[in-house]
């Protein structure tokens, strides 16, 4: 009987093998003893498994192949496409035939304009685009208010300025500039929509910004308190306008609490007090459905109304500019072109007159200036002293200023003598009874 061999008895079926040293030469594993239980699996299973294990690693061989042999033979099209933008080259010129053409269409100039608010919305917002489209200058606007637009011009850092006032006798920085007026703008007295006030008078302006009047109840509306609103700045051309015109001092101090930075501040407030009042200028308002603008003496506020002269209210526009200014020509161009018929239908759009149109203003100032007078002045007769105090605030030296002071004396004179006829009088009486 043979002797039972434990050695031989644990070694794998030789046909194990097979299945083994497959995996060994493809994979390059070392050798694996497989278990009993994966030998009872099926052939086909096992050789499915092997499939999935050689395809990857077979598959990577093949494409690593035309890997190499694509840089090679990609070689060729780079020569090739490098060829075609070469003979492209000369049909590339033609765009840059066209390039001056394009650049024709650019400014060839720019002047810096600055000024206040107002003239910068009213005036010279759309007109510096139509200048642009129409001369190839363009405008450079820089706002923020009437002294400091002028004094940039007086300094070389703009080339012209906008402004609702004359130069100012007391500031020395203005004495070499030129004002020239380009247009005609209306100065309106705003205020809310909820306001039922519609009208004011030339008086009542002066009544209010004087400190007299500061009730609606005295204009004809509600008993609330009137909110009168200005601009902060010094010299302000809107405010100073006005001061000029019903104070005949456009520096007048008045009895304004409310001040704001510039008219589009002051408008945005007024939208939204319905006891506010303000002004402004009819370039600016008009059509703007959250402002009430106020007839003045019974008159609307319109370009028609400035036109004919029936609205007291207006002020010319003014240009700045220095005549010995690096770009004075440029500036006198534009001047010039204000009065072309494209510039003139804008400024009729924006609700300012052209100056040129509105000459007539110019030759009857002296008789509007002494009708505003007359309004301010206008006192009840019962009160002489009094019509002479604001006459002597107002134009100390006009002479409707010296008659009111005669009429004053007169009056003083009348009742001292009145009265010491009554004293007489007395003392006789009582005389007489004793």
């Amino acid at each position: 009987m043979t002797a039972f061999n434990s050695e031989r008895a644990v070694a794998p079926p030789p046909r194990i093998a097979w299945y083994r040293e497959p995996i060994q030469h493809f994979v390059g594993f070392p050798t694996v003893t497989i278990s009993r239980p994966f030998r009872a699996l099926p052939r086909a299973l096992f050789l499915a498994c092997a499939a999935c294990w050689l395809i990857p690693l077979s598959a990577a061989e093949p494409a690593a192949k035309p890997a190499d042999t694509k840089p090679a033979a990609a070689v060729k099209p780079a020569a090739a496409p490098a060829a075609k933008p070469a003979a492209a080259k000369p049909a590339a010129a033609k765009p840059a035939t066209a390039k001056p053409a394009a650049a024709a269409s650019k400014p060839n100039q720019s002047l810096v304009w600055r000024g206040d608010i107002a003239s910068a919305r009213g005036l010279m917002s759309e007109l510096a685009k139509l200048y642009e489209r129409e001369k190839k200058v363009r405008i450079q606007l820089t706002p923020f208010s009437t002294v400091s637009g002028i004094d940039a011009v007086t300094q070389g850092s703009a080339d012209f300025a906008g402004s609702l006032r004359p130069n100012h006798p007391k500031r020395n920085e203005e004495s070499g500039l030129t004002f020239v007026p380009v247009a005609w703008d209306g100065l309106v007295m705003i205020t809310s929509p909820a306001n039922p006030v519609s009208n004011i008078s030339i008086k009542d302006i002066w009544r209010v910004y004087y400190g007299r009047a500061d009730n609606w109840k005295l204009l004809g509306g509600n008993d609330k308190a009137i909110n009168m609103y200005a601009v902060a700045g010094p010299l302000d051309g809107v405010e100073y306008a006005l001061r000029w015109l019903i104070f005949r001092n456009g520096d007048q101090r008045v009895a304004v609490p409310r001040v704001y930075l510039n008219t589009s501040k002051l408008e945005e407030a007024v939208t939204l007090d319905p006891s506010g009042l303000g002004v402004s200028t009819l370039s600016n308002t008009a059509g703007n459905p959250k402002l009430k603008l106020l007839n003045v003496e019974g008159v609307v506020p319109s370009t028609a109304s400035v036109r004919d002269g029936s609205y007291a209210l207006y002020t010319p526009v003014y240009v700045v500019l220095r005549e010995d200014g690096s770009n004075a020509a440029a500036v006198k161009d534009f001047i010039a072109w204000l009065e072309t018929p494209n510039a003139k239908a804008l400024l009729l759009k924006r609700q300012l007159l052209p100056y040129a149109d509105g000459l007539a203003l110019k030759d009857g100032d002296a008789t509007r200036l002494a009708m505003i007078e007359t309004k301010v002045n206008e006192t009840p007769l019962a009160a002489p002293a009094a019509t002479a105090a604001a006459l002597t605030r107002v134009a100390p030296t006009s002479a409707l200023t010296q008659e009111a002071k005669a009429e004053a004396a007169e009056s003083r004179s009348k009742k001292a003598s009145a009265k010491k006829a009554k004293a007489a009088a007395g003392a006789a009486a009582e005389a007489g009874g004793g």
